[in-house]
């Protein structure tokens, strides 16, 4: 019955969050249950008493203060000195700088709203296809959640009582293969059509690029040196080393040093013990403020107000959906739905590679009509059990899920992506629906190989946790 209220209120037209919690107070309504009906807003408060969610808010947030404070174009400049004389040259900027725009915002809409408007205007400009820039954009916005920082990690984590900075090291390899086979994608397409170089290839440009991902690179180990090898103190090494990181930028004026040093601040703090996920997001706010206000001075006190306005209502809406989902989550485990699924399922099969393939099916069709944040509250408590019993593991089963969701998102009737690159390139929503059809074979391509080869999303979180 609770499945058939459900399906009612999602037929009509309800939000999601709504139709959960409303089929979940139907159920004890006109049921036999004993449950009280106040018990609905007991289990909702309770779903969001949870530590890891407080991250949720801050990573909003650094997106939001990153995105306003001119730091896009930054990324954009950047990826154009390193890629954008290659063949295709501005396929793969909209690719490169997906990848460093990852590491700030941690969704996906916000990549393809902010990157997005000034890659779709740059590419149109230099002659390629309207079709051709919305479809590496939209599957290059993917990367926002699995490259960490993720908000849809961190709800998978306090849904499955899992490590947050497991799955953010877990997200780091895979997003890095998914970033190549795009770029390889743009490759045949530049081969294809018989495209050249967007810029022209500047020695001085692409060494200066060089240069500040050396020192990213190298900024990380020095600290380690220092601190593991050296015994220095930790805190004083780590603010004396971010004292350098300013005055090179300072000295050399790199294009986007700063920006780009904000994932590997967040992963370095969390796997050497600095600070949790949740203090993590609290500290890349810190840095975007200290960026947007104090350093490159591109924000102001009004577009910050606007930018908090802004987080406010985008963590409201994804705290209540938490919130409705959590009822919705404990009423299927108190009615027996979840137990009845995972007796079928395993009565169906206990090959893992098989329920990972009819998970994968299943999480596909739902990310089609629900939104992220709602489907893992969802799934998880349906499909994890399940995982668990067949030795799959959690970290790896969160991954899987995520990118099924997230190529969802470039899917009708309910992908919002395609709805904000409609928006953005002037599109209709049919077009943009077939332009972002070949992009799905890199993304399908990479979800099997994340789905049937666990190493190497579990390398790093091993090496680490």
């Amino acid at each position: 019955m609770l499945k058939i209220f459900f399906l009612v209120f999602m037929a009509g037209g309800i939000p999601v969050a709504i139709a959960m919690a409303g089929a979940s107070l139907a159920y004890i309504a006109l049921s036999d249950s004993t449950l009280p009906p106040f018990v609905v807003i007991h289990r909702m408060v309770s779903g969001i008493d949870s530590f890891p969610l407080l991250a949720v808010p801050f990573f909003i947030l650094a997106g939001n203060l990153m995105n306003n404070a001119g730091i896009t174009t930054r990324i954009y400049n950047f990826a154009l000195a390193l890629v954008g004389w290659m063949k295709g040259g501005l396929g793969h900027v909209n690719v490169l700088g997906s990848v460093i725009f990852a590491g700030m915002s941690g969704t996906a809409i916000a990549d393809a709203a902010g990157l997005g408007t000034i890659e779709i205007k740059a590419m149109k400009e230099h002659g390629y296809s309207t079709e051709f820039a919305v479809g590496v954009t939209a599957a290059s916005a993917t990367l926002g959640p699995i490259i960490p920082p993720s908000l849809p990690f961190v709800i998978y984590g306090m849904m499955a009582n899992v490590s947050v900075g497991a799955l953010f090291l877990a997200g780091i390899l895979p997003g890095v293969m998914m970033a190549i086979l795009m770029m390889l994608t743009v490759g045949y397409y530049a081969h294809k059509n018989k495209w050249g170089g967007d810029v022209k290839f500047s020695s001085t440009r692409f060494f200066k690029a060089m240069c500040e991902l050396a020192v990213v690179v190298g900024w990380p180990l020095l600290i380690w040196l220092l601190v593991a090898k050296l015994g220095m103190p930790a805190q004083l090494t780590v603010f004396a080393g971010l004292a350098s990181l300013f005055v090179l930028d300072r000295i050399f004026r790199f294009e986007a040093l700063l920006p780009i040093m904000t994932p590997v601040l967040l992963i370095g703090g969390m796997t050497t013990g600095l600070f949790t996920p949740t203090e993590g997001a609290i500290a890349a706010c810190v840095w975007a403020m200290i960026l947007g206000f104090a350093w490159y001075r591109t924000l102001s006190w009004k577009m910050f107000v606007k930018v908090c306005l802004d987080t406010i209502e985008t963590t409201s809406t994804v705290l209540f959906i938490v919130a409705a989902a959590s009822i919705f989550g404990w009423m299927l485990t108190a009615t027996g739905v979840t137990t009845d699924i995972a007796a079928w399922v395993l009565g169906f099969t206990r090959q893992a590679w098989v329920f990972l393939l009819l998970a994968n099916l299943l999480m596909l069709f739902v990310g089609c009509f629900l939104e992220p944040t709602a489907a893992i509250t969802i799934l998880v408590p349906i499909l994890l059990p399940i995982a668990t019993q067949l030795g799959i593991d959690p970290i790896h089963f969160g991954l899987v899920m995520v990118l099924n969701l997230m190529i969802g998102l470039l899917h009708p009737p309910m992908g919002m992506v395609l709805f904000v690159l409609a928006r953005v390139a002037g599109l209709s929503f049919e077009r943009t629906t077939m332009a972002i059809l070949p992009w799905l074979v890199p993304l399908l391509l990479a979800l099997v190989v994340i789905t049937y080869v666990p190493s190497l999303v579990l390398w790093l979180p091993k090496m680490f946790f």
